[in-house]
C-alpha cells in the first residue's frame, strides 16, 4: 500500500514539476515574442506594492474565462466547460508562475505570502524526499532530461 501511495504521489509531482517547468517557459519565450523586457525588467525591481499588484493581474485575467467555464458547464456544455476551465487554469498558471518568478523577493516581504510560500516549499521538499527513491520518479528525470535535450537541439 506504501509503494502504491508513493507512486500516485510521485506522478502527482512529476506532473506538477512538469506542468510548471513547461508552463514557465512558454511564458518565457511568449514575453520574448511579445517584447516585454522592459516591463518585466521594471517588474523585478518594482516595489512590493505593486509587485502584489501585478501579481493580482493574472487573477483578473483569469476569472472571466472561469466565469464563462462555469456558465457552459450550467448549460449542460460539459466538455467545453471543462476544456475552457483546464485553459484557463493552464493560462492563470503560466501568467503566475511569471510574475511570481519575477517579483518573488518584493512578494516575499509580505508576512501571509511568506508564510503560505515557505509552507507549501516545506510540503513538496517533504514530498520530494518520500519519491526520490521511486522507479517511477527516477524514470520520469531521465524522460524529461531527455526531453529537454532534444527541444534544445531542435530550437538549437
Amino acid at each position: 500500500m506504501k509503494k502504491l501511495l508513493l507512486t500516485l504521489l510521485a506522478i502527482l509531482l512529476i506532473i506538477e514539476e512538469w506542468l510548471w517547468d513547461f508552463l514557465s517557459a512558454c511564458a518565457h519565450y511568449l514575453a520574448l515574442w511579445l517584447r516585454l523586457e522592459g516591463i518585466e525588467r521594471w517588474l523585478a525591481q518594482t516595489t512590493p506594492a505593486m509587485a502584489l499588484l501585478a501579481f493580482t493581474i493574472p487573477v483578473l485575467i483569469v476569472t472571466p474565462i472561469n466565469l464563462a467555464a462555469l456558465s457552459l458547464l450550467l448549460h449542460g456544455m460539459l466538455l467545453q466547460g471543462i476544456l475552457l476551465e483546464v485553459f484557463a487554469k493552464l493560462l492563470g498558471t503560466l501568467l503566475v508562475a511569471r510574475v511570481f518568478k519575477l517579483t518573488k523577493p518584493q512578494l516575499l516581504t509580505f508576512a501571509a505570502i511568506a508564510f503560505v510560500y515557505h509552507t507549501v516549499m516545506g510540503w513538496l521538499h517533504w514530498a520530494h524526499a518520500k519519491i526520490v527513491d521511486t522507479e517511477i520518479y527516477r524514470w520520469s528525470r531521465q524522460v524529461k532530461a531527455q526531453v529537454k535535450a532534444k527541444i534544445k537541439a531542435w530550437l538549437g
